[in-house]
């Protein structure tokens, strides 16, 4: 059995593992990366009985299909019969209604499952393998966790797409218990770069709610502008809610620090620094702004602000029940409610007009024509959406609002066939008991189906096939359809057609979901990263749709699903890089707020193009070139307007001292070059001209005038090259390379300087990260670089940094200067000591060090010293470099 390169390696590290003594063991591998294969070979070798336990049927007959064609006898019925026995979980986890709820979970199982466990108890040695065992963190964790304690003698493998770093502490602290390390992981990117799945690029499509949707988001925002603008009020409440956040966040009587609070409550801590941003608040003592807290409060922070203000303040004085009904009779339009505990999460018709926007099926009908016209017959695109149909009525204010099947399968399928713009014959509809589309798709599908009655009948904008069959006998039939062309639109429902479900010959997946889970999000991608042996060219496009309502106080909620979706998953961005979350989708997205509705046409017709390229695509991926698949932070650094920061990637040359200026290691030659060789030059001219002339005296005076005004045009020419240097603004590179010396030194990262990587890109924009370092290292780095170049807030420690202005110098001054006679500096600018190294007086000596050898610098002070508190009352707020500064993560 031939294995691919990542398929190789987890074998080998499973072999480690299993020669170790380890009996339980996980592996991750992407979606189309082959985990079947992995597993039945590992049953092959192991040459022990082997019982997988999956998600669902689909999983569960690959299983059994995939063991078949390697020679390992299977099947998939509880009494484990075969060499391989696959089934689900749901085999196992079916409750007894009657069980006590306070019995362990393997006594409230159902009869079967309790039979299922004591045949597992007698099978003696045993393979239990776990496919998509991220399911177990989400439903059968705590179950499994006790049947493993059953089976002492079982070898447990764990399989999923899930990465660790996406699994939150509690699902993190499961798998520990289950499986231990992960034994091996290989990322998409990593599996892409092998060749082994599709180059792809996420897209989005961003629309806005229709007329109706508008004039309703509109009238539902009212009340909490309204309580927005009361909150600043002086009268609304015994304590107004300024002096309240004024005393918990900037004086701190309870005297709990920054770090503390952003440690324990880090929601909150971000929250009231947005609002500081806003002009609302003074600065929080030790606080930093970095990127996430630049831009205005969201409506969730004003709830999260509001809720401290209640429940630490409203609820526990007299005389506040008026404020308190205010507040009550407002979060309904953000989908809070306010209860005796606090506020909390509630039904929110904004998030279902958002998400279930007529205006996406519109969208979703663009994006079909575009993939069409870009591919022609080779389209094979899947729309996915939640719901077959709108199971529950609308609310009663959202009549008249949405259409009752808004978002579902069913409506998009009726708009792609009623769309003048597309042909009717492209688009078939397939869900657990549906199949739909034209009469000419349906009769086509029919034909290739042998020895089975079917009907076609007529439905609600389209026609219905029906049979006596079930999903899992006509899924595999739509799917052959499918894939031979006879359609190139499927749409269907996440639950039928993610996990589980391959078809090598999807082109791209229209992603009208709301599911944000990482789990979701893998599976849903997954669906169209598979190769195509028909196609070895195939690059694959992921489009998401997302609804932005701009003014409305949850306006955003759709785009932050799309960030929530891509938030740890990596994809190649326009300049080639791949990095992870909304920033691969267009390097100018930011994961704290969605674009303005104006640039809408504008990106989506950027989307457009880039949809056109598929080459393109391609080509930045870089396929078949080495890799190393590690993850770090990178600062992207963009200048201000007018901003020109310097180039020079070596230690200061000419450092500025508060008197004086310090020439580091000349440059001997080029010096002699300019003084000494004219001055020769002139003697020698001069000697000349006495020897013919036999005037010695006119030698003195033409020689001796000319060799002093040589030498002073030289002193001059040096003295303008320390200036220009002495003026130059300090690089990204220098200000990078003494903060990883210093954090070097401090002993937080692992390397310095020497492993700094920084580059500039055709727009101007810097880039920066510390390579040879762990991902944690790196994000440390990174956060201490963003804060450095920061406007100053209120740093622990300030250093200073010396200046000399770019004013015209005399001759005469120049020629001073290039004869080592020193110049004054012009002024001071200080900088933060950033937070990490300003923990202590010895960390921030180490890092004066180190900016004095690249930069230039004097000691660090104390912002709680006298001086020190004089100069952060003067500096706060100033911005010494005026650049703006983002943090990605990418992938290498």
């Amino acid at each position: 059995m031939t294995l691919r390169k990542h398929q190789r390696l987890a074998m080998e590290a499973l072999d480690r593992a299993w020669s170790e003594g380890r009996r339980r063991a996980w592996v991750v591998l992407p979606p189309g990366a082959g985990k079947t294969l992995l597993g039945v070979e590992t049953a092959h070798l192991l040459g022990l009985p082997t019982v997988v336990l999956s998600p669902n049927t689909a999983i569960q007959n690959q299983w059994v299909d995939a063991s078949a064609q390697a020679g390992l006898e299977a099947g998939d019925d509880r009494d484990l019969a075969t060499a391989l026995s696959s089934l689900t979980y749901q085999s196992l986890a079916v409750f007894d209604a009657a069980a006590e709820d306070d019995a362990p979970l393997i006594e409230q199982l159902h009869d079967n499952g309790k039979e299922l466990v004591r045949r597992l108890q007698h099978a003696g040695p045993l393979l239990l393998v776990l496919d998509e065992c991220h399911h177990l963190l989400e439903v059968w964790g705590r179950l499994l966790a006790e049947l493993l304690a059953m089976l002492p003698q079982a070898r447990v493998l764990g399989l999923t797409a899930t990465p660790p770093a996406a699994m939150t502490a509690g699902e993190a602290e499961l798998v520990e218990e289950l499986f231990g390390a992960v034994v091996f992981e290989a990322s998409i990117p990593a599996v892409v770069r092998e060749g082994d799945l599709a180059p792809f690029a996420e897209l989005v499509w961003l629309t806005e709610p229709t007329a109706a949707e508008s004039t309703w988001l509109a009238e539902s925002a009212e009340r909490f502008t309204e309580l927005v603008t009361q909150l600043t009020d002086p009268a609304f409440g015994t304590t107004p809610f300024l002096v309240w956040l004024d005393r918990r966040f900037v004086t701190r009587s309870g005297g709990s620090s920054w770090d503390g609070l952003m440690r324990s409550e880090p929601e909150l801590a971000d929250a009231a620094l947005r609002l500081h941003h806003a002009g609302l608040l003074a600065m929080p003592e030790g606080a930093v702004l970095v990127e996430q807290h630049r831009r205005d409060p969201t409506s969730q922070d004003w709830v999260l602000l509001i809720d401290d203000w209640v429940t630490g303040c409203l609820r526990r004085a007299a005389g506040n029940d008026h404020v308190l009904g205010a507040i009550r009779a407002a979060l309904p339009s953000v989908g809070q409610v306010l209860t005796r505990n606090g506020i909390r999460a509630g039904r929110s018709p904004v998030d279902r007009v958002l998400a279930r926007s007529e205006s996406k099926t519109v969208a979703t009908a663009a994006i079909v024509a575009q993939e069409r016209l870009a591919l022609g017959e080779r389209l094979r695109l899947l729309v996915l959406t939640d719901h077959e149909r709108a199971s529950a009525t609308l609310p009663a204010d959202l009549d008249g609002v949405l259409d009752e099947q808004s978002g579902s399968a069913y409506a998009v399928l009726e708009a792609l066939l009623t769309d003048n713009d597309l042909e009717a014959d492209d688009a078939l509809l397939v869900t657990a008991s549906t199949i739909a589309g034209s009469r000419d798709t349906l009769t086509r599908l029919a034909q290739t189906v042998p020895d089975v009655e079917l009907k076609i009948d007529d439905g609600p904008g389209f026609c219905l096939l029906t049979g006596p069959w079930s999903s899992r006998a006509w899924v595999p039939h739509v799917t052959r359809f499918f894939e031979a062309g006879g359609c190139h639109v499927l749409v269907g429902t996440r639950g039928l057609l993610g996990e589980g479900w391959d078809a090598q010959r999807v082109t791209g997946v229209v992603d009208l979901t709301a599911a944000t889970t990482p789990t979701a999000v893998v599976q849903t991608r997954g669906r169209a990263l598979r190769i195509d042996p028909a196609a070895p060219d195939k690059v694959a496009l992921n489009w998401t749709v997302v609804c932005v309502a701009e003014g409305h106080p949850r306006g955003d909620n759709d785009w932050q699903r799309l960030v929530r979706k891509h938030t740890g998953f990596f994809g190649v961005d326009e300049s080639g890089v791949v990095v992870d979350g909304v920033a691969h989708i267009d390097p100018a997205f930011s994961p704290y707020a969605p674009p303005s509705r104006a640039d809408f046409d504008t990106i989506n017709a950027r989307m457009a193009v880039r949809a056109d390229n598929r080459e393109e695509v391609r080509e930045r991926w870089r396929v078949g070139q080495p890799y190393d698949d590690v993850a770090g932070r990178t600062v992207r650094v963009r200048p201000g307007p007018g901003q020109r920061l310097g180039t020079a990637n070596a230690a200061a040359e000419v450092v500025i001292r508060e008197s004086a200026i310090e020439i580091r290691h000349p440059t001997p030659a080029p010096w002699f070059a300019r003084m000494v060789v004219p001055s020769l030059v002139v003697l020698v001219i001069g000697v000349l001209a006495g020897v013919l002339t036999h005037g010695w005296s006119l030698f003195a005076l033409i020689a001796l005038p000319l060799a002093y005004a040589a030498r002073v045009r030289a002193q001059g020419a040096e003295g303008r090259r320390v200036v220009a240097a002495a003026t130059e603004q300090p690089s990204v590179a220098r200000i990078a390379s003494a903060l990883a010396d210093a954090l070097h030194e401090a002993g937080l990262v692992r390397r310095a300087a020497d492993a700094l990587v920084v580059s500039m890109e055709s727009d101007g924009e810097y880039r920066a990260r510390l390579d040879g370092v762990t991902e944690s290292e790196s994000e440390l780095f990174a956060r201490a670089l963003e804060e450095l170049l920061a406007p100053i807030a209120e740093p622990r420690y300030v250093l200073p940094r010396w200046v000399v202005t770019t004013r015209e110098r005399t001759w005469r001054e120049l020629a001073r200067i290039g004869a080592g006679k020193s110049i004054v500096p012009d002024g001071v600018v200080w900088h933060s000591v950033p937070s990490v190294l300003g923990t202590n007086a010895a960390r921030a000596r180490l890092f004066a060090q180190a900016w004095d050898h690249w930069i230039g610098g004097g000691d660090a002070i104390y912002t709680g010293s006298p001086e020190g508190a004089g100069v952060l009352a003067a500096q706060r707020g100033s911005d010494p470099f005026d650049v703006s500064t983002v943090i990605r993560r990418e992938w290498r």
